[in-house]
């Protein structure tokens, strides 16, 4: 006897429905599984007897034959566990399958039966949602996760018992539902204020600029200085998620499995920040069943690498293509898969292999010749790469000793709003572009026109310091973002000189 149980799957960050097909047939005792099953998921056959006994009921002597459509793409991971067992028992007349032909069900079983939740709930329900099938049938412990997506049907379920209870119409499973806006309001709160932050006003104001452009930016100052602490609140002044970057960025977290559980959607802006011995795969994502990496998980929020130079130069080389389209594509002989990758970059180095190059007290005792290779570490098309270098000089006593911080998060981010609601009107036209950071090189000719006296100076600025195309277009976005905070259309020779002011690595006292 043939039955149907239709399941869920993630592809990349995308789900997708799968048809699983179960045929029991006359002859030996066997279980064959078909359609590119990974081990985890050809593991599956010892969970499912193992549920299927421990739930009083009796797996057929017969041979069991398995196939997972669309059989030319990999399947992994422990979904299909629950499916399976229903489908073997519709299949041996055990279940009435009429109510499975309008549900998806996804969900890994433990050996006594229990259903335990699984990774990419989140891009199984939203395909679910927009295939012909009214609902979807799921673990409890993913059911706030599933909830948010408007227009689906879910049915949590603890136990493979009450699962066949339920579809059998002796137990009513309540459909569970949850508001997304209320969430995201909910969550859209952070424990860090800039407020916290003492002294260090110049890189405040940097800040400030990253934050209303969405720039990159790079902290360059002796060890204690406060660069970390400045980067982890970079997150507390930029806009708040809309809910659509919300379900972007879950949809991300939940395939990578770095979801709470307690949690139903992320409505605050991830803050990543690896150790500098990560891999390359392990920052751009990858492997031989490619998952997301640190750029990706940062996707909508910020990638913060502390000590840059201590990073290993292959994997900081793999950052210039996300840094550029905001995506990663990775591709292996079987498949390409892309994932988002639209993150801000902070960095943080010292000036110097010890540390205290400059410092106003602390003697260096690094050679010329080790400073030169402690930053020739950081390759040039890099540092290009960030729009806004900082100096962060160590804090005086006076600074250390105040009682009172500066500005608040929210008061820094109110003008932050201003100047990116500026930016949406401007960019209305082109659709794609959601900040200034995001022009191309048609957009920096249309956005980014000066006059003579803003030509001459930076005229001047590239000329002395050697800057390359990438810079020039960066200085003109940088200007662009100052003169949208002070809320002139025009870009004028202050806002010109201020970002040539923030690009410390160019100048000649570091090479």
């Amino acid at each position: 006897m043939l039955a149907r149980v239709h399941a869920a799957a993630v592809l990349g960050i995308d789900g997708y429905i799968v048809e699983v097909e179960v045929d029991i047939s006359l002859g030996l005792p066997s279980f064959t599984m078909v359609g590119l099953p990974t081990a985890v998921v050809r593991e599956a056959k010892e969970r499912v007897a193992a549920a299927i006994r421990n739930a009083g009921l009796q797996l057929p002597p017969r041979r069991v034959t398995v196939n997972l459509a669309p059989a030319d793409v990999r399947k992994e991971g422990p979904a299909f566990d629950l499916p399976i067992a229903l489908g073997i028992l519709a299949a041996a007349g055990e279940l009435d399958a009429g109510r499975l032909e309008e549900l998806v069900v996804v969900g890994e079983l433990s050996l006594d039966g229990a259903v335990r939740g699984v990774r990419g709930v989140l891009p199984m329900s939203l395909a679910v949602r927009d295939s012909p099938f009214s609902g979807l049938v799921l673990p409890r412990a993913n059911v706030r996760e599933a909830a948010v997506v408007d227009g689906l049907e879910i049915y949590p379920v603890e136990s493979l018992v009450e699962c066949i209870d339920f579809l059998a119409g002796r137990q009513e499973v309540s459909s569970v539902r949850l508001s997304a806006e209320h969430l995201v309001r909910r969550a859209s709160e952070y424990p860090i204020d800039f407020a916290e932050v003492k002294g260090q006003e110049h890189a405040k104001r940097a800040f400030e600029v990253a934050a209303a452009g969405g720039h990159n930016i790079i902290l360059i100052g002796p060890p204690g200085s406060g660069k970390t602490m400045l980067a982890r609140r970079l997150v507390t002044i930029l806009p708040e998620m809309s809910l659509e970057e919300a379900l972007q960025t879950t949809k991300v977290h939940s395939v990578a499995g770095t979801l709470p559980r307690s949690r139903a959607l992320i409505g605050t802006r991830p803050f990543r920040s690896p150790h500098h011995s990560v891999s390359d795969v392990g920052l751009v994502g990858g492997g031989s069943h490619p998952r997301p990496g640190e750029v990706s998980l940062a996707h909508n929020g910020v990638l913060f690498l502390d000590e840059l130079p201590e990073f290993s130069r292959r994997a900081l080389e793999v950052l210039r293509q996300p840094l550029e389209d905001g995506e990663v594509t990775v591709t292996r002989a079987a498949l390409s898969l892309t994932f988002p990758a639209r993150f801000m970059l902070a960095a943080a180095m010292n000036p110097c292999p010890c540390g205290f190059s400059g410092h106003p007290t602390r003697e260096c005792s690094c050679s010329p010749l080790d400073i030169q290779r402690y930053l020739a570490r950081i390759s040039g098309p890099l540092f290009d790469r960030i729009d806004i270098h900082i100096e962060v000089p160590a804090l005086r006593y006076r600074e250390l000793a105040a009682q009172a911080g500066g500005e608040s998060s929210q008061a820094i981010r109110l003008r932050v709003d201003a100047a990116r609601a500026r930016q949406q009107e401007r960019f209305a036209v082109e659709g794609r572009l959601f900040c200034n950071a995001h022009m191309g090189p048609r957009g920096v000719r249309q956005f980014c026109r000066i006059d003579a006296e803003s030509e001459s100076l930076l005229r001047v600025a590239v000329e002395r310091f050697g800057l390359s195309g990438r810079a020039y277009d960066r200085i003109l976005k940088v200007s662009r973002t100052i003169a949208d905070l002070a809320g002139s259309e025009l870009i004028r020779a202050e806002h010109v000189a201020e970002a040539i002011q923030y690009r410390s690595l160019d100048r000649s006292v570091w090479w």
